[in-house]
């Protein structure tokens, strides 16, 4: 009997003490795997240790308080007013001759472009010619009869006759000599051997030829164009702009604008005008603006991308550099203070590892904490993007101003790891 409550005292202690170790290896485990919970719970943050932070060049800063100027963008085309373009017409019908300029030439006003050749011009300066002789005639012939008259020897209706015959012919000569002008011709020039059949084919204006529509031989007459030219020095932007900016804007304001479709170089222009009517059935108002400096480049036609200056603010702004953007959506990172977590945690350890030998490959090396968060952006100027903290971060925390997208990298593989 007293072998028996032995054994079963015995058992009874085996069985306790099973149990208790079994719950003392949970316990001791569940830390473990709480702070390993812990440790990737917040998937929007990434750790860099201080090695990482000074190969990759990450700098720390703050949202600054900066002076931007707002720009208002907006889109247009390049337009030379019409009179600064000219299409080029021969004023008298006749066979080209010859050709003097192709498109790209810069002619001046006055320039020879082309010659035509018509027998009829010949007639015209013959007849005016013709018309000298008879003037001389008649004017002969009225002093004559002016004579005759006061000596009572001839009729008052052949003075009269005579003088009207001049008049006709005074006239006659008038016209002649200005359709001879308006060929190029100087009358005073004229003489029975030297008549001319083939006239002169003048640009009207200073610029560059855009377009030849004719080849030698052609025919052409009044109504066709010979060239057309076109006078950049008065090159402007008709930019579209919406009801609701149109108060945002006024004269000899500054405009920076590029090609749509090549935007590699900038260029500027200056309001002059602004529209008083929408164009068509849409809510766009046409603002006119001189193109300043170099036209290099420019072409009537082109369409434009445009950014108009507006006025002054003091704004949140960090580095343009330091805005990310995710799916559409533009983050910075800020600095968090886990890292001095763990610093004051490591004080505490430090008593174990007389007693505990850890190994390697589990001590956690040092670094710093980032977290990701959502921001607006707003104008950009002078390197500078104003923002708007999508969430409420501490007044002066620490951000990222230069190495973001490294910071990004480093959370995004993190991610990759955990899963």
């Amino acid at each position: 009997m007293k072998k028996f409550l032995i054994i079963a005292v015995i058992l009874t202690s085996l069985v306790s003490f099973t149990s208790c170790g079994s719950k003392g290896n949970a316990e001791a485990a569940k830390p473990e795997e709480e702070g390993h919970t812990d440790e990737h719970e917040n998937k929007n943050t990434a750790t860099l240790t201080e090695e990482q932070i000074k190969s990759i060049g990450v700098e720390l800063g703050v949202i600054e308080d900066k002076q931007l100027t707002a720009a208002l963008k907006t889109n247009g085309v390049l337009k030379v007013p019409n009179q600064n373009k000219a299409s080029v017409n021969s004023i008298y019908s006749g066979v080209i001759k010859s050709l003097s300029v192709q498109p790209g030439n810069v002619v001046r006003k006055g320039q020879v472009i082309a010659t035509v050749a018509n027998p009829e011009f010949i007639q015209v300066q013959s007849d005016y010619l013709s018309v000298n002789g008879k003037i001389v005639m008649a004017e002969l012939e009225v002093k004559r009869q002016k004579e005759l008259n006061a000596g009572n020897a001839g009729a008052l209706k052949n003075l009269q006759a005579a003088e009207t015959e001049l008049r006709t012919l005074r006239t006659l000569k008038s016209t002649l000599q200005q359709q001879i002008q308006l060929m190029g011709i100087n009358p005073a020039r004229l003489s029975s051997g030297k008549l001319i059949s083939v006239l002169a084919i003048t640009s009207p204006i200073s610029g560059v030829v855009s377009n030849v529509m004719v080849k030698m031989g052609s025919y052409v007459d009044v109504s066709t164009a010979v060239a057309e030219i076109v006078d950049n020095s008065q090159l402007h932007l008709d930019l579209f702009v919406y009801e609701k900016d149109l108060p945002k804007l006024k004269n000899n304001q500054l405009i920076h604008f590029t090609l749509t479709n090549n935007p590699g170089k900038e260029y500027d222009a200056q309001i002059f005008s602004l529209g008083s009517s929408f164009e068509g059935e849409s809510k766009a108002v046409t603002v006119h603006a001189m193109v300043q400096g170099d036209k290099t480049g420019l072409i009537d036609g082109m369409n434009i991308t445009a950014a108009i200056s507006l006025e002054k603010a003091t704004v949140p702004a960090v580095p343009t550099e330091a805005i990310i953007t995710i799916a559409g959506q533009d983050y910075i990172f800020m600095l968090t203070d886990k890292h001095a977590e763990d610093e004051h945690t490591a004080g505490s350890k430090d008593s174990i590892k007389h007693n505990v030998k850890e190994e390697p490959e589990h001590e956690e090396e040092k670094g710093l904490t980032f977290e990701i968060i959502p921001v607006a952006k707003g104008t950009t100027d002078v390197g500078y993007t104003e923002i708007t903290l999508l969430k409420e971060i501490p007044k002066g925390a620490k951000i990222v101003v230069k190495g973001a997208f490294f910071v990004l990298a480093k959370m995004t593989n993190t991610g990759e790891h955990e899963h």
